[in-house]
């Protein structure tokens, strides 16, 4: 059986494709301008080419040991973050801080340490919102992103750092915005 949707524009789309046209399309995130000025780590490609087995294993250990609560790490809660690729379109899983922020809701702060540039799984996230997927403890869970922003982001910003304190840091090593996500469940959840 091969399934067929219309896009918007009225085409005939033949295949899988017709299945992701049968949901609207999630408002992409802005991308805050990069700083001038921020930490600065060197040879910063080829460190992560070296560290990316160590990564691996990081997410592999999260995933074989995750139970029903939210795991710590550094003294703070953690989760994955699973996006995908702006330009390669291969999925990519992160360890980041995970904050509780309610009933179903963590924050993230896409610091990369107070760089002047945001991380890739900011840039990768903010490109394809609809494909955001984090895991929390043992639960796995499509995700919608809303972007903080001007008071609500500092006050979100203040309750991290009151949990983790170089979070706070961050922001006044650059002078660039320092995103602030807050991740929800998706109202419906595709099995995976």
């Amino acid at each position: 059986m091969e399934l067929t949707g219309r896009c918007y524009s009225g085409w005939n789309i033949p295949g899988d494709h017709a299945i992701s046209l049968l949901m609207p399309a999630k408002k992409p995130i802005e991308i805050p301008p990069r700083g001038t000025r921020g930490t600065n780590i060197p040879f910063q490609r080829g460190l992560m080419r070296l560290a990316q087995p160590l990564l691996d294993m990081q997410v592999s250990r999260y995933r074989r040991t995750a139970g029903p609560t939210q795991p710590r790490a550094m003294g703070f809660p953690i989760v994955l973050l699973t996006t995908v690729g702006a330009r390669t379109g291969k999925e990519r899983t992160h360890v980041l801080g995970g904050f509780p922020d309610g009933d179903d809701a963590w924050l993230v702060v896409a610091s990369k340490g107070g760089a002047s540039t945001h991380p890739a799984w900011f840039i990768n996230l903010a490109k394809n919102p609809d494909k955001i997927w984090i895991e929390v403890g043992n639960r796995k869970l499509l995700a919608d992103v809303e972007s903080l922003q001007g008071s609500e982001r500092e006050a979100a910003l203040a309750r991290v750092a009151a949990i983790a304190p170089r979070y706070g840091e961050y922001q006044k090593k650059t002078d660039g915005e320092i995103p602030v996500l807050r991740l929800t469940p998706a109202a419906n959840q595709p099995n995976r």
